[in-house]
């Protein structure tokens, strides 16, 4: 998910308006696959797809978003201040890069770059999100072994079961234990 037009004010801290503004747009573009797209008015129509543009430009890169995220990358802190106060409203952590005009400390991970040259920030926005693909495989793989690790704890809590249950069948049991008890005191006193 991304915002490259200006940033809505609330898009995180009221996450519950912003989903139901993608909510709507959805719902706009299932009327013109399931056909009662043809049975509204021409006046209609025009309303319906002028406010889908609208949302489309301002909610469109946000619609697979279904929860907040864990971070966020601002490209320039002063521009985007209301992007920076939400999610410090709301404690996620915000990278970003920082220019000589903008204070770092307001920034968790500030990046050191110039804020305004088209070529710095596709420089830096191209390792960030190789950095992002690179952790989303690792994530994927990671869940592709779990199931392998899953059942080999399994199979080590099936022999801890098996163990337990041949050292109980050997024991003695409640009857037998005092004279178990007695067997043993009598082996080590014909001992000494």
């Amino acid at each position: 998910p991304f915002v490259t037009e200006r940033w809505s004010g609330g898009m995180l801290t009221n996450f519950a308006t912003t989903r139901k503004s993608v909510r709507k747009m959805t719902s706009i573009d299932k009327m013109k696959t399931d056909g009662t797209w043809d049975t509204l008015s021409k006046r209609e129509r025009l309303f319906k797809t002028r406010q889908r543009e609208k949302l489309e430009k301002n909610f469109g890169s946000i619609a697979d978003m279904t929860r907040q995220p864990a971070a966020i990358f601002i490209v320039d802190i002063l521009k985007e201040h209301i992007a920076l106060k939400e999610a410090k409203r709301l404690n996620i952590p915000v990278f970003a890069m920082v220019d000589t005009n903008s204070n770092p400390k307001t920034v968790d991970f500030p990046i050191p770059a110039n804020d305004d040259a088209t070529k710095s920030i596709s420089v830096v926005l191209e390792k960030i999100t190789s950095a992002v693909k690179e952790g989303l495989e690792e994530r994927k793989n990671a869940k592709k072994d779990a199931p392998k690790k899953e059942a080999k704890a399994e199979v080590k809590e099936e022999v801890k079961a098996e163990v337990k249950t041949e050292a109980k069948a050997e024991a003695p049991t409640k009857e037998e234990a005092p004279k178990a008890a007695e067997a043993k005191t009598e082996a080590s006193q014909e001992e000494e």
